[in-house]
């Protein structure tokens, strides 16, 4: 696959799945029988985020011992964990009718909505980031993947961080 065309997936994968995944959030609810508890998939979900982020943290101290082909295998890892969560999100939201509200009030509900809100607008700024520190790599443009991951770890770390937070919060309102 040529850079030009590598290139061109990252934008349309940057564009197209936050689209995809806004709009998959307002289709109705089809009434569809699942093999298997609908309600697993946040806690999946968390573990996904959760191990994503462990992944993450590995690679980077890989990366800082020079240790090139772990951190490669760490953060491709990290990559899959971050697609399987995204799998199970817009599955979970794509057969779940129902919103889960968080019931807690005063100071906790003002945490609760500030991390949630920096996790979902972070999330949906990161796709481009992630795929072009990837491009990046991929196309052995080293110094820009190393200008680019500084920036793109910290916002990836945060998302996967935050989705374990957001969930610990609301668990007790499923």
């Amino acid at each position: 696959m040529s850079e030009k065309t590598l290139k061109i997936l990252c934008i349309v994968f940057s564009i197209a799945i936050p689209l995809i995944v806004f709009i998959l959030l307002g289709v109705p609810t089809p009434n569809a029988t699942l093999p298997f508890d609908l309600y697993l998939l946040p806690k999946l979900n968390a573990i996904f985020n959760g191990s994503a982020g462990i992944m993450l943290v590995v690679g980077f101290l890989f990366i800082k011992q020079r240790k090139i082909k772990q951190h490669k295998i760490s953060m491709v890892t990290a990559f899959a964990f971050s697609t399987l969560f995204l799998v199970s999100y817009v599955l979970y939201h794509l057969f779940s009718a129902e919103e889960t509200s968080f019931g807690g009030e005063g100071a906790i509900k003002v945490i609760y909505l500030f991390v949630l809100l920096t996790h979902i607008v972070l999330a949906s700024i990161m796709m481009p980031f992630v795929l072009f520190t990837f491009f990046n790599i991929i196309t052995n443009s080293v110094e820009k993947h190393r200008k680019l991951a500084k920036i793109t770890l910290p916002i990836w770390l945060y998302v996967s961080i935050t989705g374990v937070v957001v969930y610990l919060m609301i668990s007790p309102y499923y």
